[in-house]
């Protein structure tokens, strides 16, 4: 099967997105992107020839106003930066003819974070979905009863009980549109499209109704996961081994844009969609979240010093390979996308035999 990646698309919320960028044969470069479907090079428009998305994150509450009056200049609306000094005003006249086409141009992942904490069990009836498929055998009671029974344990946990939060590696990684290498090892390759919370304030021991503020923005995350290793065989006291199910080279597609925060009315009201070969997987909202982004944040805050660039994965929600009984193998293409970030498409490829 031979899929060609979906040509970008500067399809989001808001008067502009980020992203990183490259014309072909050249060094990746952070990009300002304006739904006209023009990108500028951020290093010029901010004279900073070593910028990258994450050191633009580290100065984002000096640097967004800037960047919505470059999108202003992009679009031709406005004329510029309100309140602008000299300089910015020479920067405009230096970037005035700097933007460039989108099309053409490669999109990697948005941001390389220092950290990735992954939300687990956090959508209600994806916890309810798993926990049946994976109901012991001899189980006596009837998948009705069984769903009751789990259900009522999932809204107490989410009035009474706190986060699951484990750590990722930024290794895993890949681009929005890059193909996805299937392990030899990897038995049960699954799907879990979600969103990601981009950090954009440091964050450290933050109440829930202050993390809001420290989060900069939000992008697009497929939680690739091998179901077949989430359990320790050898040892079930030890529990999930999240290295070796979730963390393969380019088991994290990520992006294409990060969206500001400004530009997404409610995180909590998203709607999360994939496409496997074209039929639809998993289409749900972010309203069945336990535990919404504010309390993410904050709980991570509690133990972790959240950095500028790093990322909260927020969980995926139902329609996973385990609940259709189909998981991923050579040739799949899939087709994520949510409300206002856009959409990524990634073609799975088998590893070849060592």
């Amino acid at each position: 099967m031979s899929v060609k990646p979906a040509a970008p698309s500067a399809s989001f919320s808001g008067p502009f997105a980020l992203g990183t960028l490259a014309a072909p044969d050249q060094a990746p470069f952070p990009g300002l992107v304006v739904p006209e479907g023009r990108v500028l090079d951020l290093r010029t428009a901010l004279r900073d020839p070593a910028l990258t998305i994450r050191r633009l994150l580290e100065r984002w509450d000096e640097v967004l106003p800037r960047l919505g009056a470059l999108a202003a200049k992009g679009t031709g609306v406005g004329t510029g930066v309100s309140a602008g000094s000299q300089t910015d005003a020479d920067a405009d006249a230096d970037t005035a003819d700097a933007w460039q086409p989108l099309d053409g141009l490669r999109v990697h992942a948005p941001v390389e974070p220092r950290q990735v904490f992954q939300s687990g069990a956090n959508y209600r009836q994806h916890v309810i979905d798993l926990e049946l498929a994976h109901r012991a055998p001899d189980d006596p009671r009837t998948p009705e009863a069984a769903r009751a029974e789990i259900a009522e344990v999932m809204d107490r946990r989410a009035a009474e009980d706190l986060p699951y939060v484990f750590i990722g590696l930024p290794s895993a990684i890949t681009g929005p549109y890059d193909d996805v290498v299937l392990p030899t090892w990897a038995e049960q390759p699954d799907w879990e499209l979600e969103l990601a919370v981009v950090v954009g304030r440091p964050a450290y021991r933050v109440s829930v109704s202050e993390a809001l503020a420290h989060v900069a923005g939000y992008t697009i995350a497929n939680d690739l996961t091998d179901r077949a290793t989430v359990f320790r065989r050898d040892m079930k006291a030890i529990g999930t081994d999240w290295l070796r199910s979730k963390n393969a080279p380019g088991f994290t597609p990520l992006g294409p844009w990060i969206v500001p925060a400004a530009s997404i009315a409610d995180p909590g009201d998203l709607r999360v969609t994939l496409k496997l070969n074209g039929e639809t997987m998993q289409d749900e909202s972010t309203k069945d979240m336990l535990f919404g982004v504010a309390r993410l944040v904050s709980y991570a805050s509690q133990t972790s010093r959240l950095l500028p660039g790093d990322l909260v994965l927020t969980g995926s929600p139902a329609g996973n390979g385990m609940h259709w009984g189909r998981l991923l193998r050579d040739g799949d293409v899939m087709d994520g996308s949510i409300t206002g970030l856009g959409a990524q498409r990634t073609r799975c490829i088998a590893q070849a035999a060592s």
